[in-house]
């Protein structure tokens, strides 16, 4: 059986969502992983369309799942040949934050209901991002830690269209 995660701010089978953890700070300034987080496998799928090219990327990566103050985290690094990239992806009932720091960083929110507005950090400065959610999804196994996030949307950069990306995010507890 899978939780689904609904508008009303409550897992459509109302399972308590746990406490707020303590924490460490890491370097970047960002919340550290809590104490109680749980090992995933995380596979994440993108596909990007801009005009009638398409290209898709995948990533197979280990991480950290934990819940806080409602909302679901996941946090694992991403590992190219611009070096490492932290990555944490927060998820709430109708929104999503995911957070880059290190080779990259960037900030990117998305809303079902309006545009969001980010950032990308380049040697030529900050570039503002704005995303526009078509769909997004989160779903969660009642009686394991597995789960899956949707998501497709619309990316401009300093107000000029990007692309299309249809992004897909698996994790699974490591046993």
């Amino acid at each position: 059986m899978k939780r689904r995660f609904n508008g009303s701010g409550h897992r459509s089978d109302s399972l308590p969502i746990a406490a707020i953890q303590p924490t460490k700070k890491d370097v970047s300034g960002l919340t550290a992983t809590p104490i109680d987080s749980t090992p995933v496998k995380i596979h994440l799928k993108t596909k990007i369309t801009i005009g009638e090219e398409s290209d898709s990327y995948e990533l197979i990566s280990f991480g950290r799942y934990y819940e806080k103050a409602g909302a679901v985290f996941l946090k694992y690094d991403e590992v190219q040949e611009e070096g490492t990239t932290n990555t944490i992806v927060k998820l709430t009932e109708r929104q999503a934050l995911i957070l880059r720091s290190g080779a990259v960083k960037m900030r990117m929110a998305f809303n079902e209901d309006e545009e969001q507005n980010g950032s990308y950090e380049s040697q030529l400065g900050t570039l503002l991002l704005t995303t526009k959610t078509h769909s997004l999804s989160h779903t969660q196994m009642d009686t394991s830690l597995e789960g899956d996030f949707n998501l497709t949307y619309q990316l401009k950069m300093q107000g000029n269209p990007v692309g299309e990306y249809i992004m897909s995010i698996h994790y699974k507890e490591e046993a």
